[in-house]
């Protein structure tokens, strides 16, 4: 006769081993560690389809930083070593990536100009004070972009002390303290675009140090949607503003704008690609509430960009940046 085993007797329990549930939570946050850093030391392997999430992933690229804070808490937090270690990799891909824009910027030398980009918004209610503040600014150009009637006038007027040579283009303007020639519209309109879109110029400042091309540009804006990032439009004028910079006959080029973009974004390798970048300061000008991301840029060719930094807001959705360029 089989006897049954008795309903009050305690089932056995499986062995808990110490420590173990803690380990695997480090070698999660370790493999998270690792995957980032990939993705910051190698974001241009990062396919661009479908919807374009290379580009998406690449416009908040500076941000990495602040995940790997994240992961650094969590990993002291669980006193995992692991983690900590591979940590290592992101902390070391950023700070090679981005840790020289944390540096102040060397002074300027004797030839040098101090330019000022700002996206001013059509829908700016205070031109005259947004055009005061640029003007305390000091700088010797001024690239404006989103000029509509009746605004123009209204810059031209409270600029004119300060910057008597000026020219406006479509809906981008620049200011200079130096005379100006050979102004130009560059077209820079795609082709899905109906007429009368006109967002690039170029003149020839004539410094000081000697004749400069200055270009002013505002590419088509990007948005984000359930689809990734449409900026196709965006693209193709960064590729027909780059062609044009490229048979740039004068030297040095500065370009000045509204780009729509992080300088990381692969959307304007063509201009990256040409053209020295800032060499320290982030300057986040988007948007002017809580700045996110510096889609107003300042690049150069045959010269250098120093430090770049924003100035106050103004009535603009944008937040000014001003950079110091180095002629060559």
């Amino acid at each position: 006769m089989v006897e049954r085993a008795d309903s009050g007797a305690v089932a056995a329990e499986t062995p808990v081993v110490p420590g173990v549930g803690k380990r695997r939570r480090g070698w999660v946050l370790a493999g998270v560690a690792v995957v980032l850093g990939g993705v910051l030391g190698f974001h241009r392997l990062v396919p661009n389809w479908p919807g374009r999430v290379g580009s998406l992933m690449e416009s908040f690229l500076p941000w990495g930083g602040a995940l790997v804070v994240v992961l650094l808490v969590v990993a002291l937090v669980r006193r995992s070593a692991v983690a900590l270690v591979a940590l290592l990799l992101p902390v070391g891909v950023w700070v090679d990536t981005f840790g020289g824009l944390l540096l102040p910027g060397e002074e300027g030398g004797g030839r040098e100009l101090v330019v000022v980009q700002h996206n001013v918004s059509d829908e700016n209610r205070d031109p005259a004070g947004t055009a005061r503040a640029l003007a305390d600014s000091g700088a010797d150009l001024v690239a404006l972009e989103e000029l509509v009637d009746p605004q123009p006038a209204v810059y031209e007027k409270a600029l004119a002390a300060d910057y008597p040579h000026h020219v406006v283009r479509g809906t981008v303007g620049l200011w200079s303290k130096h005379p100006l020639s050979g102004e130009q519209v560059v077209d820079i309109k795609p082709r899905s675009i109906e007429e009368g879109w006109s967002r690039g110029l170029r003149a020839v400042v004539r410094s000081p140090y000697g004749d400069v091309a200055a270009y002013v540009a505002h590419l088509p804006s990007v948005r984000v949607g359930v689809g990734g990032l449409a900026s196709q439009r965006r693209d193709e004028s960064a590729a027909l503003l780059g062609r044009a910079i490229a048979g740039e006959s004068v030297e040095p080029v500065i370009l000045l704008g509204d780009l729509n973009g992080i300088v990381e974004d692969r959307g304007l390798r063509p201009l990256t690609s040409q053209l020295a970048l800032a060499e320290s300061g982030f300057a986040f000008s988007f948007p002017a509430a809580f700045p996110m991301a510096r889609i107003d840029q300042v690049m150069a060719r045959s010269a250098t960009v120093g430090h770049i930094r924003t100035l106050p807001a103004t009535g603009s959705d944008h937040l000014p940046v001003v950079a110091r360029v180095t002629l060559e």
